[in-house]
């Protein structure tokens, strides 16, 4: 199937289009931020700036850095790999704290935009970008980075892209390397959430109406949800890749407190982790060295 096909069926794909329709076009990064705030970080409003998007992003990176055991000493001397860099809400951060920083992205707009955004607020001379252009692939080396990190990312993936991704993950780092992946669960309220979403991603397939729809926040917080994935259904794809599970050290499921959850895997530790989403679990993966 070619590239421009796959794209089109994926309608978790569309508010990424219609946002970076709107990147490509936004005089200025504060514009840009204020018009495609419904994606990026879920804030909207006249007065929202470049500086205080990018603000919310450091200030999540250096939390959750800190909860994974990261010191900005370890950092320092670091590849990083972000899947789902968008415009750089969290990337220009991260170009802060590590020696390199690739950011990848579905949208081409959105990387453009991210070399604008840690050009303001980062160290661009630390940051490559590169295009997922198929949602599933990293055009990246084999084992050639020392960390990598997604956020609210991939539960807006196909759930086949989503499993993709994650064994790319694994296929990137380098022995010893740490893999830290945001991913959304089963919650109650999904008895609705699901059904609303599938007519919503329906609706975006519509002509005129699909693209404008697909700026809106409470659409895209519908519509955007395309998979659910347990810590089982993650680690039982990964077991099954062929040269994966020999790589595969250390494993830690982190849920909110708000939630017990559990995984079948042996040797797997599954422990809370403060302010996490009560629909959303971290798997954090420190391979063989």
């Amino acid at each position: 199937m070619s590239n421009a096909r796959a794209r089109t069926w994926r309608t978790q794909f569309t508010p990424w289009r219609s946002a970076g329709n709107r990147t490509e076009t936004g005089a200025t990064a504060d514009e840009v931020v204020r018009s495609t705030g419904w994606v990026f970080n879920n804030e909207t409003g006249k007065q929202l700036t470049l500086a205080d998007f990018v603000e919310t992003g450091d200030k999540e990176v250096r939390r959750y850095m800190r909860q994974f055991g990261f010191t900005p000493e370890q950092l320092a001397p670091l590849t990083l790999l972000e899947i789902g860099s968008g415009i750089g809400r969290m990337t220009a951060s991260f170009t802060q704290q590590c020696a390199q920083v690739i950011a990848t992205d579905v949208d081409a707009a959105f990387l453009e935009r991210c070399h604008e955004t840690v050009g303001q607020h980062g160290r661009p001379e630390r940051l490559r970008t590169t295009h997922v252009t198929d949602g599933r692939t990293l055009q990246v080396g084999d084992r050639s980075v020392d960390v990598v990190f997604s956020y609210i990312t991939l539960q807006h993936c196909e759930r086949t892209d989503a499993l993709s991704l994650t064994r790319e993950a694994v296929r990137v780092a380098r022995d010893g390397a740490t893999i830290m992946l945001n991913y959304r669960s089963w919650v109650p309220a999904d008895v609705a959430l699901i059904p609303l979403g599938v007519l919503v991603r329906a609706l975006w397939r519509l002509p005129i109406v699909g693209g404008r729809l697909s700026q809106q926040r409470w659409a895209t917080r519908f519509g955007w949800q395309a998979n659910r994935l347990s810590p089982d259904d993650v680690l039982g794809y990964l077991y099954k890749q062929p040269g994966v599970e020999q790589r595969l050290g250390e494993i830690t499921v982190h849920h909110s407190a708000k939630r017990a959850r559990s995984a079948k895997q042996a040797g797997v530790t599954v422990q809370p982790l403060n302010r996490v989403n009560a629909s959303h679990w971290w798997l954090v993966i420190h391979l063989k060295g």
